[in-house]
């Protein structure tokens, strides 16, 4: 029989997560899912849901009508473009340049995509003719991209790659779950037909709810297709493709409606989510998107010059890194996980390791959404700094602290 005195109520430890997300949530997205549940045909909660697609719209930079969220992880965004995007047999083609292209190409060819890639050794990114030449080489129909992947902490350059496209015919997609919030992304401006991110990163919030925004181009994809779900819902098209979406939680052609004025029951809208989503991007608009960006960059950079003044060598291509979240080379000798450990056990201070061929080589340490920080990163920088010298790395005392003071004080 269950013991129930043995459970407890929750009650985490307190922790400065300074990994590559999640990140420690924003106080006021805490307080927005404390609130009272209401039932999801309200008209005080379908306003709210209506508020939520003209805030991610601002966030997004677009005029997309389908700016929404799918109840789930960052990946529950992925999964939802792509299942609804991807007909069975279409080439589509990633470039993959760390752990999130791969998943991208998993994904895809669990839509029965044909997938075909070009690879960047980790650490670097693709300059846009490397793209296009590939894109001439397959003849793909969907461009699949990462934006800015956390396994190497590189930003790949998306402003060239939406006028490639449609001067090919190709569908454009970005996974920005890492990137959004914290690094410039203009859906509108660079031609993305389909965008999904989430709220753990730079968005502040827990994870749970992957905000996306679709093209009306991709939207004339989504509703040729047809979903055939026990006779209930028949969308049919004398130009349509005669493949059934074989998902009914990720069907966005069935999440549109629901989301649309017709308010057709698909699911019961995760609540508490939707208010942290809204919070999130309302915090981050009353900041401001562009102070937002460059606030993340602010603290990046303070961090980079704290890691670097420490004699500490920061991995990839430093001109096309993240502002959030910094590859820190683990030195020789260093017993990388052990000072992991101690950073946790004795700082309460959580910085990543990282997958592939990048594991027990590096460190990730995130400077993003409520811990992009002052004090966040010197608090890192000292701790660190400590533990290494207590594991023999020889560094000048306070070298780490006193380059990011002068990085602040040189940004502000």
């Amino acid at each position: 029989m269950l013991d129930i005195q043995k459970f407890g109520q929750i009650n985490p430890p307190t922790r400065l997560l300074m990994g590559p997300g999640p990140i420690n949530a924003d106080p006021r997205v805490l307080r927005a899912m404390s609130s009272q549940l209401i039932g999801q045909y309200d008209p005080v909660m379908t306003g709210y849901m209506n508020e939520v697609m003209a805030l991610y719209r601002a966030l997004y930079k677009t005029e997309n009508q389908w700016t929404f969220l799918i109840d789930g992880t960052s990946r529950a965004g992925i999964e939802a473009i792509l299942l609804s995007g991807i007909r069975p047999g279409d080439k589509v083609l990633v470039p993959v340049f760390g752990r999130f292209g791969h998943l991208l190409c998993e994904i895809a060819r669990r839509c029965r995509a044909e997938v075909h890639t070009i690879e960047a050794p980790w650490g670097e990114v693709f300059d846009p003719q490397q793209i296009e030449d590939a894109i001439k080489s397959v003849k793909p129909r969907w461009l699949l991209t990462v934006q800015g992947d956390t396994s190497t902490t590189m930003l790949q350059p998306l402003e060239q790659l939406g006028e490639i496209c449609r001067r090919h015919g190709v569908l454009f997609y970005s996974d920005a779950t890492a990137s959004f919030g914290g690094n410039p992304l203009e859906t509108d401006a660079w031609g993305l037909d389909a965008v999904s991110a989430g709220l753990q990163k730079c968005l502040g919030g827990p994870s749970g709810s992957s905000p996306v925004t679709l093209s009306p181009r991709f939207e004339e994809q989504i509703r040729r297709r047809k979903c055939v779900e026990e006779g209930i819902r028949t969308a049919d098209h004398a130009d349509g493709d005669e493949e059934m979406i074989y998902s009914n939680y990720f069907d966005l052609g069935m999440i549109m409606d629901y989301w649309g004025p017709e308010r057709l029951n698909h699911h019961t809208e995760a609540t508490s989510m939707l208010f942290a989503a809204r919070e999130c991007a309302r915090v981050i608009l009353e900041e401001g998107l562009d102070n937002s960006i460059a606030r993340h960059k602010l603290h990046g950079d303070a961090l980079l010059a704290g890691i670097q003044g420490m004699g500490l060598e920061v991995f990839g291509d430093l001109n096309n890194r993240m502002n959030n979240v910094l590859g820190v080379v683990i030195p020789q000798g260093i017993p990388g996980e052990q000072v992991r450990q101690m950073m946790l056990n004795d700082f309460s201070i959580e910085i990543g390791t990282s997958f592939g061929p990048l594991a027990g080589k590096i460190w990730r340490i995130g400077t993003m959404g409520y811990n992009a920080r002052k004090d966040c990163v010197m608090q890192t920088l000292v701790a660190l700094e400590a533990v290494l010298n207590r594991l023999g790395f020889a560094s000048k005392y306070g070298a780490g602290s006193q380059a990011a003071w002068d990085s602040y004080a040189g940004g502000q």
